[in-house]
């Protein structure tokens, strides 16, 4: 780890210090989701993550309570809390979602986006290639998801990225599943089509990449349905 990411680290982790404890609980359900450590279908319940969590009752449900309402779980009655399971149409309407939103996201990043944003985009594709190389599902979707979220944080549109993380938590534990259907090594993306065309300056260019990109990724789920 170099000193940057070490520095980073150090950061979040003084960062998560100051947080509240139901956010702290929020946040590390919230990436459980994200990352697919959850599967979909898979029930959650409170006790089972007060015990895995060290956390209290009262922030345990408060953060299930608020990813219920974002639509990252659902309550499926007699107080039994799962993952969603994706249909063929919830698929196609995440992917129509995003295809209105990420292009756009890419080609204001690509309008606005510094040499060093750039170099960390590149930085963040090489741990992505990193984490295909050994086959780490894990590295690979966390990796992944920095890689667009960075450059949603350079596109500077924090409502469309927003909304765009919302969908994130809806299809990632699907897209876990794909990881262990078809092997972190079958997995492309264009994202070096996507940096060049940010080297270039090329917004439309940018836009193109992004949708080849996600058009895989759900085409891919949408398989392992």
């Amino acid at each position: 780890m170099n000193l940057q990411a070490v520095q980073e680290t150090e950061a979040q982790g003084e960062a998560a210090a100051r947080l509240p404890a139901h956010e702290v609980v929020y946040r590390a359900l919230r990436e459980r989701v994200l990352f697919g450590q959850f599967e979909p279908g898979q029930a959650i319940t409170i006790q089972g993550l007060v015990a895995e969590l060290g956390a209290g009752m009262t922030p345990v449900r408060e953060a299930l309570r608020r990813m219920m309402a974002e639509g990252a779980l659902e309550f499926r009655g007699n107080r039994r809390i799962s993952v969603p399971v994706l249909g063929p149409e919830d698929v196609e309407e995440l992917r129509f979602a995003r295809l209105a939103l990420e292009p756009e996201l890419a080609r204001r990043a690509c309008r606005k986006a510094t040499t060093a944003d750039i170099s960390a985009l590149e930085e963040a594709d090489t741990h992505l290639d990193e984490a295909i190389r050994r086959g780490n599902v894990h590295d690979y979707l966390v990796q992944n998801h920095h890689f667009h979220a960075r450059l949603n944080h350079v596109a500077d549109a924090p409502i469309l990225a927003g909304i765009v993380e919302g969908l994130w938590l809806r299809f990632g534990p699907s897209l876990r599943v794909v990881c262990g259907q078809f092997g972190t090594r079958n997995l492309p993306d264009m994202h070096k089509d996507l940096i060049g065309a940010m080297k270039a300056r090329d917004a439309d260019m940018a836009a193109a990449a992004m949708v080849g990109d996600l058009n895989q990724g759900m085409d891919m789920i949408a398989q392992s349905l």
